[in-house]
């Protein structure tokens, strides 16, 4: 069987499936490519990850195709209902990149309290001419423990971002309304663990209470934090995005930014994704990465090997 993993796959995944029997091809086709190569090679298996568009069109004219698999958790760049329709064997791996997203939601954070993102911007700059102007500039930084740490959406990243919060030392509090009640366990290096009991709060209450939000939802017909969002938060609140571009309404958080309401946001995802706004990237107090929250060696292993268990499970 020939498996396609068009937006890559690693190595431990593909040397997991070579081992059963698989083809693995790994060439980079463009979208508008996909349908005749897959029919032309015959492929089995399209395995994506955000790139890669599979709507009912490609299903539709690709009688070969047995299964579709995301390489992560979200799935809207697929037209899952109607491939599992159609009979397809539709796949993610929602566990593996969970702690590196939560990870990254923290690099934010840190360098957010400490104006890292803008420091870098310019200490190449100006650092050899203004330095004590700079770090002035950046004197007034604040510490994350003791500080509310609100977490929109408590699935399996929006655990992991707690796990580490509350170790930083911060309190945690979530919205997830489907999530009523939630008990953690913090596993530690030695052996020993520790359990946290946590229970949801209404969204306004979150937004009301929260030093720092981090959203970790699926995209959505409308925007989870707008301008009435905004509002009701604490002054000064720093915002975290990894999740999906379209949760967060970017002219509001610009507007939020400029008032002061919000201290700072960290964005690794974006609206108008691949083509981010030019007034987001040039904000001084927006901390930016390209959509790389699962992109660490670790996750990208589990993602691998999580996908070949589950074709050859489903396939062979």
């Amino acid at each position: 069987m020939k498996i396609l993993a068009n937006d890559g796959v690693s190595q431990t995944g593909i040397t997991a499936l070579e081992k059963e029997g698989f083809e693995v091809i790994t060439t980079k086709v463009a979208q508008e490519q996909l349908e005749q190569y897959i029919n032309t090679n015959e492929i089995d298996a399209l395995l994506v990850r955000s790139a890669t568009q599979v709507r009912k069109e490609l299903i539709d004219n690709c009688p070969s195709l047995k299964l579709i698999g995301r390489g992560g958790v979200g799935m809207d760049n697929i037209d899952v209902a109607y491939a599992k329709e159609k009979g397809l064997h539709v796949i993610n791996t929602p566990a593996a990149s969970s702690a590196s997203v939560a990870e990254l939601v923290f690099a934010h954070l840190f360098g957010g309290v400490r104006f890292l993102h803008d420091a870098n911007r310019n200490m190449p700059l100006e650092g050899d001419s203004k330095f004590k102007q700079l770090k002035k500039a950046y004197a007034g930084g604040t510490e994350l423990r003791g500080k509310t740490l609100g977490v929109i959406g408590f699935g399996r990243i929006g655990q992991a971002t707690a796990k580490i919060a509350i170790g930083v030392g911060m309190n945690v509090i979530y919205f997830d309304p489907f999530l009523e009640k939630m008990r953690l366990d913090i596993p530690f290096y030695d052996g020993q663990s520790m359990s946290f009991s946590l229970e949801s709060q209404t969204k306004e209450d979150l937004l009301k209470k929260s030093d720092f939000i981090t959203l970790h939802v699926p995209a959505q017909k409308e925007y989870v934090i707008g301008k009435k969002e905004f509002e009701l938060m604490k002054s000064g609140v720093g915002i975290v995005n990894a999740a999906r571009g379209g949760v967060l309404d970017e002219v509001a958080l610009v507007d939020a930014l400029e008032s002061k309401k919000v201290s700072f946001c960290g964005l690794d995802v974006f609206e108008s994704e691949p083509n981010p706004e030019i007034k987001v990237l040039m904000h001084p107090n927006i901390s930016l990465t390209p959509h790389i929250g699962a992109a660490t060696g670790e996750a990208q292993d589990r993602i691998g090997e999580e996908l070949a268990s589950q074709i050859v499970s489903l396939l062979k």
